[in-house]
């Protein structure tokens, strides 16, 4: 059976789809089955952000209501052999998600892939509270600000209480990704660094992921940034993944503004 993480956020904007999506292209570069899941019924954005809006035919409500056969409803990326992606409705609203439904769809999941991600919607509504319910593991994503941090402890919170498996006696394994550090700010204080984060959510870190403009052009291209070798954010995603996958990897120090360092130390031998 695989495993099922919900990527989470509390506040919207703080760049949760992008990683979902990135996140699950990185898993399948590491060989592993991987699936991403969009549950934001209504507002779907992970098919653009992987390139694939064009052939989205049928969607998980078609699976869910036995439309269509699950096999009918997976996209497999041409990215990379190992990928695929189920969309979400954007005829339908949060309604029409059944808890009796999501299991049976997650179960089906689970017995066909290796890693399922499931890309959670923004808020912590019902279809928030339906993403996290039969969820192994869940990543939250946040930006080192104090509104992001405020709602992803909320997320948390609701997450711990609504999780199936936290009602039968056990504990979602839960890992913090910081997105969107500016090196500079942090070190003039005026944005969080990793340790107040890490002080406030008492969880565990899974990476850090540094502002990078390429992103929001990588996005509208339909190619997730992973896959450019050359940008900061997309060889983060990349440690990310293979950590995800079981590998030792060192945590890149991404607050520390090196540039500004070497103009200081210029400035001395002037």
């Amino acid at each position: 059976m695989g495993i099922v993480i919900a990527v989470i956020s509390g506040k919207g904007g703080v760049g949760k789809t992008t990683a979902t999506g990135n996140l699950g292209l990185g898993i399948a570069m590491n060989g592993k089955k991987c699936i991403v899941v969009d549950f934001d019924v209504g507002q779907r954005n992970l098919d653009m952000i992987l390139g694939l809006e064009n052939r989205v035919v049928y969607d998980m409500v078609h699976v869910m209501d036995e439309e269509v056969a699950l096999s009918q409803a997976v996209i497999k990326s041409k990215s990379n052999e190992n990928f695929f992606f189920l969309a979400a409705s954007q005829t339908k609203d949060k309604s029409v998600l059944k808890s009796s439904k999501v299991k049976k769809l997650i179960l089906n999941l689970k017995e066909q892939y290796e890693y399922v991600l499931l890309d959670s919607p923004a808020g912590i509504e019902s279809g928030f509270e339906h993403t996290i319910e039969f969820a192994d593991a869940a990543i939250i994503v946040v930006n080192p600000e104090v509104s992001s941090i405020r709602d992803a402890d909320r997320a948390i919170g609701i997450l711990d209480s609504k999780s199936h498996k936290v009602k039968e006696g056990g504990e979602v394994a839960k890992y913090l990704i910081i997105n969107r550090i500016i090196a500079n700010m942090v070190q003039k204080g005026e944005m969080l660094s990793s340790k107040d984060i890490l002080d406030i959510l008492n969880i565990k870190l899974l990476g850090k992921i540094p502002e990078d403009k390429r992103v929001i052009d990588a996005s509208n291209q339909g190619r997730p940034i992973i896959l450019d070798n050359t940008s900061e954010a997309g060889n983060a995603y990349k440690r990310i993944s293979n950590r995800m996958c079981g590998k030792s990897v060192e945590m890149k120090d991404i607050e520390i503004d090196s540039d500004g360092f070497l103009r200081k130390l210029a400035g001395i031998f002037k």
